[in-house]
C-alpha cells in the first residue's frame, strides 16, 4: 500500500486527498463547499454532486498516481436511510435544520438519560435520534420505506462497495443511539422499532471489499482496491495517535467543531449542559470529550481579514486588556445561551489585534473544554488551529503543560491510517513557551473572572 485517497467530508468543506503512507503526506487534494440544498422537503446535503465530486477526484489521482485504497472520514451527526433497493428513502438531513426541535417535547421523553449513552441533549438536529424521531413522525411511510439506516461514513462506503455497516465512532457521537460503556445501541433504538433497520457494526478499520464494478469501470480504478469501513473525522485525528503515544494525553481537533478529547485522564462527572459527552474511538472505547463550534467562532469573525500580527499586537491586547466573551455560536460549547460580549470598542482595533484577541478567545474556550473532562498531559492541536501561534501560546500558558502543534495531520491522515503498515512519527513539536506566559495567565484569569 502505497497510495491511499481519502473522502474527507467535513461539516463545511469537502476534499478528496490522496495520502502517501510512506511520508503521511497529502501529495494531492481536490476540494470543494460542502453545500446545503434548502429542499423539498428539508434542507438536506448535496450527496449527489458531492458523489459526482468524489468519482471526479479518484479518477483524476488513480490516472496521476495510482490508488492503493480508498478511506473515507466525514462530519458526525448525519446518517442515511436507504430503501430496499439502496437507494435514498429521504434526503440526507442537515443538522443544522431545526426542524427536529419542533418535536423536542416528544423526543425529550423518548430519549435515554446521559448517564446511559454520554450524549447531551443539543438544539436542532445535533442529535442523530432526534433526527430519525422527527423524520419518520413528520414524514407518513418513511418509516416503512426505509430498509437500512447508514451512519455517514458508511454510506460513502456504501456506495463504493455495496456492502452496508455502521461503525462505533459516527453512533457514538452525540447521537443518543449507543451505549459507551456497553458497546451496544441504546435503549431508544429498540424503543422506536429501529434495531432491524440499523446495519451490521463493523470497526472502522474492516475492509468492506473491492469497489462495485461499475465504480471501477467509471474512475479506472483496479477492480480489486479495497474499500476502508470509515470514521468519525475527531476520530480519524484522534487514532493517529492512540498507537503512537501512552497515555494521558489530550487530542485537540479543530475545523468547523474544536473537540477536545481526553485519553487517560482524570476521572470526572461530565456535564451535560456544558456540551461534554462519551465520544467512542476507534477500537471501541469511551473518550471524554468536550466541544464548541471554534472553527464557525473564527469564520464569522475573521473572515477574509489577515491572519497574521507580530508581537507588539499580543503586547497591545494584553496591555488593554481587549477580550471576546463567549459566545458566538451559543447554541452549543461550555457556555450555551450566553450572548458575546467584546470588552473594547471592536471598531478601534486593527485587523491583527483582533486576531489575536479572537484567537485568545478560542485558546480559553478550548481551555476550558480540556479541564471540564478531565484531560492531563500533552495537548496535540489538529488541523487548522495548530497553524495559529497565537492560539497556541495562550493555550499553552493557561494549560501549563506542553502543547503540541499537529498541522499536517489530521482527519486524511488518521483515515489513511485505518488501511495499516504506517503509523504516526509524532508531533510536529511542542510550541515554544512564550515569553509573557506570565501576562497570558493573568489575562486568562481576568478572562474567566468576567464570567
Amino acid at each position: 500500500m502505497r497510495h491511499i485517497a481519502v473522502i474527507d467530508i467535513g461539516k463545511t468543506n469537502a476534499k478528496v486527498a490522496l495520502v502517501e503512507l510512506s511520508s503521511l503526506t497529502e501529495i494531492a487534494v481536490a476540494k470543494r463547499p460542502n453545500a446545503v440544498l434548502k429542499g423539498p422537503p428539508y434542507p438536506h446535503y448535496d450527496v449527489e454532486g458531492l458523489w459526482a465530486f468524489i468519482l471526479d477526484g479518484l479518477k483524476r489521482f488513480q490516472a496521476e498516481f495510482s490508488v492503493d485504497a480508498i478511506s473515507i472520514t466525514t462530519h458526525g451527526a448525519s446518517a442515511v436511510l436507504l430503501d430496499a433497493e439502496g437507494k435514498l428513502a429521504a434526503p440526507a438531513l442537515d443538522y443544522e435544520f431545526d426542524g427536529p426541535d419542533t418535536l423536542a417535547a416528544e423526543y425529550d421523553a423518548a430519549r435515554p438519560p446521559f448517564a446511559e449513552t454520554g450524549s447531551a441533549r443539543l438544539p436542532l438536529g445535533l442529535n442523530l435520534g432526534a433526527q430519525l424521531f422527527w423524520q419518520f413522525r413528520t414524514f407518513p411511510g418513511l418509516k416503512e420505506k426505509t430498509r437500512t439506516i447508514l451512519t455517514y461514513p458508511q454510506y460513502w462506503a456504501f456506495r463504493l462497495s455495496g456492502v452496508a455497516v455502521n461503525e462505533v465512532t459516527s453512533l457514538g457521537c452525540h447521537t443518543d443511539l449507543w451505549m459507551p460503556e456497553e458497546g451496544r445501541y441504546s435503549s431508544l433504538v429498540d424503543r422506536e422499532g429501529w434495531r432491524e433497520l440499523m446495519a451490521p457494526v463493523a470497526r472502522a478499520a474492516d475492509r468492506l471489499g473491492p469497489v462495485l464494478p461499475e465504480i471501477a469501470a467509471a474512475t479506472g480504478l483496479p477492480a480489486d482496491i479495497p474499500v476502508i469501513c470509515g470514521i468519525h473525522d475527531s476520530n480519524a485525528s484522534l487514532y493517529a495517535h492512540l498507537s503512537a503515544r501512552e497515555a494521558p494525553f489530550a487530542v485537540v481537533s479543530t475545523g468547523t467543531w474544536v473537540i477536545s478529547m481526553a485519553v487517560g485522564g482524570a476521572k470526572v462527572a461530565l456535564d451535560p449542559a456544558r456540551d461534554t459527552l462519551v465520544n467512542v474511538n476507534a477500537y471501541g472505547d469511551p473518550v471524554p470529550s468536550a466541544r464548541f463550534m471554534g472553527g464557525r467562532e473564527f469564520e464569522r469573525l475573521i473572515g477574509d481579514q489577515p491572519k497574521d500580527f507580530a508581537p507588539a499586537d499580543i503586547d497591545s491586547v494584553l496591555a488593554r486588556a481587549s477580550m471576546l466573551l463567549p459566545a458566538i455560536e451559543n447554541q452549543s460549547g461550555p457556555f450555551q445561551g450566553r450572548n458575546a460580549v467584546w470588552t473594547v470598542d471592536q471598531s478601534r482595533l486593527t485587523p491583527a489585534e483582533r486576531y489575536v484577541t479572537v484567537s485568545f478567545y478560542l485558546a480559553l474556550m478550548t481551555s476550558t473544554g480540556l479541564e471540564i473532562v478531565g484531560a492531563q498531559g500533552p495537548v496535540l492541536v489538529e488541523g487548522p488551529f495548530a497553524e495559529n501561534r497565537a492560539y497556541l501560546a495562550m493555550l499553552a500558558a493557561v494549560a501549563g503543560r506542553p502543547v503540541e502543534a499537529v498541522a499536517g495531520t489530521g482527519t486524511s491522515i488518521g483515515a489513511a491510517l485505518l488501511v495499516g503498515g504506517a503509523r504516526l512519527a509524532g508531533a510536529k513539536g511542542e510550541a515554544e513557551r512564550p515569553a509573557n506566559e506570565i501576562a497570558l495567565r493573568r489575562y486568562a484569569e481576568a478572562w474567566r473572572a468576567s464570567l
